[in-house]
């Protein structure tokens, strides 16, 4: 199982925003995930997201590296944020995109062109 943990790892070192979730941001598969997915894309800023449901391994590994038993999981700079309640907090009080457009700023040479 240490391949599927170093995918993970290897996933949150190499994505300064990342979500893991049920479903795509264009198709979540539960209404959590579609939350989550709204207030980080209301944000502004682009994302990578690893659907859970297409990844079983993930789904299984993940909570245990996390210590976070549920998605979706939002990680920004390979630090756990949270999940849907907090994510969606954070987007309310204000907190969420200084968070996210302050990351891509910082991470935009890292993005590939187009």
């Amino acid at each position: 199982m240490s391949t599927t943990v170093e995918n993970i790892q290897r996933q949150i070192s190499e994505n300064p925003i990342l979500i893991y979730m049920k479903g795509t941001p264009q198709l979540p598969q539960c209404g959590f995930s579609a939350q989550t997915v709204q207030a980080l894309m209301a944000c502004g800023e682009r994302f990578a997201f690893v659907n859970v449901l297409d990844n079983p391994d993930i789904r299984a590994e993940l909570p245990k590296v996390a210590n976070w038993p549920t998605f979706p999981q939002l990680w920004v700079e390979g630090e756990l944020v949270g999940g849907c309640d907090i994510v969606v907090e954070m987007y309310q009080n204000g907190e969420l995109e200084p968070l996210i457009k302050d990351t891509a700023a910082k991470h935009q040479d890292d993005q590939p062109e187009g």
